[in-house]
């Protein structure tokens, strides 16, 4: 049997790079990508469709349309975003889930894809190499939803045998699309800026230490997680994810090794450092590692090189 794809809120971070490499794998015809708002370019032979997650009626019109065997549920308002407009973040977070859980359930979707985030975890979690199951108090909407949405993944599973799948994103870094609005988000404006500017102002203090995830690996990981047997899969709230966790200082250590007359500063009471204070400095992921095979291949020497080769050529 032939999958076909449907992913909701492609036109994000992840989604844009993650669906280019579902193309790769499946096939244009295979993979249909959605969002609030068509993507500045849509080369020719992909298919994509406007859709609003919170428009029930709306999804299931393209689930009967397309017949997909798996979705990728991607829309989301992120941290720094969810701050500003809470009421907006848990709705769209919790009742886009929500649709896509139920219509999934009465249409009989094979598998679903939801990501959470390191988010999830808070003050009172342990910081230093943060387990799998431990204290999670969040104290950002965007992190009390994902906490939400992990519980409810499994309640779907348990209840109604769905097939749902997860992993807890760091801070994802990639040198394709522009910073969006997260926290972790100054790990990838730096080197933007690095390349247009020279410099940089980090809004994160310089020993703001955070786990971290070059994309190529998030996205592998992503796709590896989709084609594990269901049968290894013991976790079906969300399994932990860590690439590599570094602060502001080190990666600007890393840029100047490329770039010397690269510069960095820091801003004074921005109000991402308290969300970023409240998250792990790192992340233990043996379930994944052991459920899955689970192992990334970039570090944060390589990850820079990387980025700023890339976006030298990107940003000429």
């Amino acid at each position: 049997m032939k999958e076909v794809i449907l992913m909701i809120g492609a036109n994000g971070q992840i989604g844009s790079e993650l669906a280019a490499a579902l193309r790769i794998k499946f096939g244009n015809e295979n993979v249909i990508t959605s969002d609030i708002r068509a993507p500045k370019e849509i080369a020719e032979g992909e298919i994509f469709e406007t859709l609003n997650v919170l428009d029930k009626e709306a999804i299931k019109a393209l689930i009967l349309k397309y017949k997909p065997t798996q979705i990728y549920l991607l829309a989301a308002m992120l941290s720094a975003t969810g701050e500003q407009y809470p009421q907006k973040a848990w709705d769209l977070n919790m009742n886009g889930l929500l649709n896509v859980l139920d219509l999934a359930v009465e249409l009989g979707i094979k598998k679903i894809f939801w990501p959470s985030s390191i988010a999830v975890f808070g003050p009172h979690s342990p910081k230093i190499d943060t387990p799998q199951y431990c204290v999670m108090d969040p104290n950002s909407i965007y992190g009390i939803s994902k906490l939400a949405g992990e519980r409810l993944c499994e309640y779907y599973h348990n209840k109604y045998g769905l097939d749902i799948r997860s992993v807890r994103y760091p801070g994802i870094i990639s040198w394709r699309t522009e910073p969006g609005g997260g926290t972790t988000d100054y790990a990838v404006h730096i080197f933007f800026e690095a390349i247009r500017q020279g410099k940089y102002t980090s809004f994160l203090s310089k020993m703001t230490e955070l786990p971290m995830l070059y994309m190529d690996d998030a996205v592998r990981g992503t796709i590896e997680l989709m084609d594990a047997p269901s049968e290894a899969l013991t976790i079906r709230s969300s399994y932990n994810l860590a690439g590599v966790s570094f602060t502001p200082t080190q990666i600007a250590e890393e840029i100047k090794k490329i770039l010397p007359n690269f510069e960095i500063s820091y801003s004074d009471n921005d109000p991402r450092q308290a969300i970023a204070d409240s998250w792990p400095k790192s992340i233990n992921d043996d379930e994944a590692r052991a459920d899955w095979g689970w192992q990334p291949t970039f570090d944060l020497a390589g990850m820079a090189k990387d980025m700023l080769e890339n976006l030298k050529t990107k940003l000429k």
